[in-house]
């Protein structure tokens, strides 16, 4: 088990880190004086099930066919005659403070 100060914890934090990650465990001493311990965390998240879902899924034919005309302009913003990037925005609707623009 490695002893680092806290200077050198401060210092060298990442490197420490990458050390703990591969399974070392570190104490950080505070004027000779351990004062914490750096460990490696057992992994939390539950292992992914691959397949889970492979009766109740279902992909349609025409997953892949192009959008109808409408949809398609709504995607692009446009439709309502709109603004670049976006939807429609009349100039008579107030501003985000509630004044007229």
């Amino acid at each position: 088990m490695k002893t680092v100060n806290t200077h050198e914890a401060k210092t060298h934090l990442s490197r420490l880190l990458k050390r703990v990650a591969a399974g070392e465990e570190i104490v950080i001493m505070k004027a000779g004086v351990p004062v914490a311990r750096l460990v490696p965390l057992e992994d939390a998240r539950p292992a992914r099930q691959l397949g889970f879902v492979r009766e109740g899924l279902r992909v349609a034919e025409d997953f892949d066919a192009p959008l109808p005309p409408e949809l398609a302009r709504a995607f692009r913003g446009d439709e309502g005659g709109g603004r670049e990037g976006g939807a429609a925005v009349q100039d008579d609707e107030p501003a985000a403070g509630g004044e007229q623009v």
